[in-house]
């Protein structure tokens, strides 16, 4: 079980990382989720992957920490507030801008006001 759960950790990693290096901003805030699911899954791991364990210390022979279960359920609610955050910033760039590039080089869709006008000289 510990291998398949580090190799689920390792795609969602790799994935994350990949999508991060995207030039736009969609593909972004995916592998920011893809990311954070992979913090939060080894997060879970830390405290023990066992089966039928219960979080009392002293009631069965195998138990549970309860304190990373603990930690990964703060750490979703507040991933998906900054993930709606980031979705309506990532919006509103785009309507601002015209362009959906993280890096804002790329040239914005609707050109400057009077730059497709020739010089005043031409008249």
């Amino acid at each position: 079980m510990e291998i398949l759960f580090a190799l689920i950790i390792g795609t969602l990693t790799a994935s994350g990382v990949y999508l991060i290096l995207r030039a736009r901003t969609f593909p972004v805030v995916v592998g920011l989720t893809m990311l954070s699911y992979a913090v939060n899954l080894f997060l879970f791991s830390t405290g023990r992957l066992v089966t039928a364990g219960q979080p009392i210390i002293g009631s069965t022979e195998n138990y549970t920490d309860p304190l990373p279960q603990a930690l990964v359920l703060t750490a979703i609610v507040i991933g998906f507030a900054m993930t709606a955050f980031v979705v309506v910033l990532a919006l509103r760039s785009r309507a601002d801008t015209g362009d959906d590039h993280v890096d804002g080089q790329k040239e914005a869709l609707w050109p400057e006001p009077g730059a497709d006008r020739a010089p005043e000289e031409t008249r």
